[in-house]
């Protein structure tokens, strides 16, 4: 996670935000503003595999979509108050088999931050693939964020540390213990 990281990515949203273009964070590979497939990979201390090696789980589009849907409304430092919706973390963790204690998110665009598990009950935390009912496109923080509800949990989730927690463009996550 660390200082560097959560700059580069607060200075390319206030970049966003101020120059009112595409996100130039955005991948190369993919058409600014397109919806991406979902899918989401998990790797480390996981119980339940279905790669090859034996050595991750990974999510198709319909299997992320099969998991039951949650909604948490709340507001973010980069959007107003909205409703996002998508599995909730735990759902994710549990089909996995995850036995770890800490859970190291990958994005696209080369962040990384750790959060923990534990986090997960605590919170209701979802992984977001819709925003007020629309899907999340890689310029607006999709295909994946994973969302806290910071309006009820204003004293914990505010400020740069709480705001490090909320991970967009996510495309694969490693429990750690």
């Amino acid at each position: 996670m660390g200082w560097p990281g959560w700059r580069r990515r607060w200075a390319a949203v206030a970049g966003f935000a101020l120059a009112g273009a595409a996100p130039f964070f955005a991948p190369s590979a993919q058409a600014a503003g397109s919806v991406s497939s979902l899918s989401l990979d998990v790797d480390g201390e996981v119980r339940v595999t279905n790669n090859a090696s034996h050595t991750a789980y990974h999510f198709s589009e319909a299997q992320l979509l099969a998991l039951p849907a949650h909604s948490i409304t709340t507001a973010t430092t980069w959007t107003p108050r909205s409703t996002f919706t998508g599995p909730l973390l735990s759902d994710v963790l549990k089909a996995v088999g995850a036995y770890g204690s800490q859970i190291e998110i990958h994005t696209l665009d080369d962040y990384t931050c750790v959060v923990p598990v534990a986090d997960a009950a605590r919170y209701g935390v979802v992984v977001a693939y819709a925003m007020n009912g629309q899907r999340l496109k890689v310029s607006d923080f999709g295909p994946l964020f994973l969302i806290y509800p910071r309006d009820q949990h204003p004293l914990e989730l505010d400020g740069p540390a709480g705001d490090a927690k909320f991970a967009w463009q996510i495309k694969s996550m490693t429990i750690k213990r």
